[in-house]
């Protein structure tokens, strides 16, 4: 008996049928791609990495932002998250 019940678990699997008779898959098997959703203003979004004080006080081509952030962290006490590096800017796919 064991091993009959559980050779109906293992079609019931396969058929993708759960508990109380439900498809778990959901989508009735068929996979659809997903299509990329377009921005509304034709606007291209960019992101930039976040960067440490240490990563500005050693930057090649210091920005105004980033020297900014140097300074306020070169204070005793001083706490920050990062700042936004222009030059690690990407464009969002």
């Amino acid at each position: 008996m064991l091993l009959r019940s559980g050779a109906i678990l293992r079609e019931a699997w396969r058929r993708g049928i759960g508990m109380a008779g439900k498809s778990s898959k959901g989508g009735g098997g068929k996979t659809t791609k997903k299509k990329k959703k377009e921005l509304t203003n034709g606007r291209v979004q960019y992101t930039m990495r976040l960067v440490e004080s240490s990563t500005c006080a050693v930057c090649k081509t210091p920005c105004k932002r980033g020297m900014d952030y140097l300074e306020k962290m070169s204070e005793p006490g001083a706490m920050g998250h990062g700042v936004p590096c222009i030059l690690t800017r990407r464009p969002v796919k």
